[in-house]
């Protein structure tokens, strides 16, 4: 009798430990939504929240240059799975750089992406055209293209 407790616990346990790691897997390849949204700067990409993204011009070869300082001010958009595509996104421009740290952020057109803290709510794109921690920041039109506001 004590073997077969033994067993039917083991059982359970095993389905318990596959069931978790299966919630678990499904959880850490969600992706990263992409959209778009029509702004006073013209329509423009941005997260699931509707927040502006943007790219930054001393990223070079599909790979961030903002650290230390920067992400506190420009973090980055980051994903756990292949990001999906929203409305007015072209999938097929969407794509993942690793991080120096090995978090994965989403592209655009090989921009890495960012979100601006100072844009306080959906739509506002109050980092457009600012030059900081070395380069200019630009939010991304649908086309992959910076949207340059000067």
């Amino acid at each position: 009798m004590k073997v077969l407790v033994l067993v039917i616990s083991a059982v359970i346990a095993a389905v318990s430990i596959s069931y978790g790691l299966g919630i678990a897997s499904a959880l850490s390849t969600s992706g990263a939504k992409v959209k778009t949204r029509t702004t006073p700067l013209g329509r423009i990409v941005v997260n699931v929240g509707g927040r502006s993204l943007y790219l930054f011009e001393k990223d070079k070869s599909g790979k961030s240059a903002c650290y230390g300082q920067c992400p506190t001010f420009w973090p980055p958009l980051l994903t756990r799975g292949k990001p999906v595509a929203g409305a007015g996104v072209k999938a097929k421009l969407l794509g993942v750089t690793k991080r120096k740290n090995g978090t994965h952020q989403v592209t655009y057109a090989g921009h890495p992406l960012y979100r601006y803290t100072a844009d306080a709510k959906p739509g506002q794109t109050t980092g457009e055209g600012l030059n900081l921690f070395g380069g200019g920041w630009d939010v991304v039109a649908p086309s992959g293209k910076k949207i340059d506001s000067d």
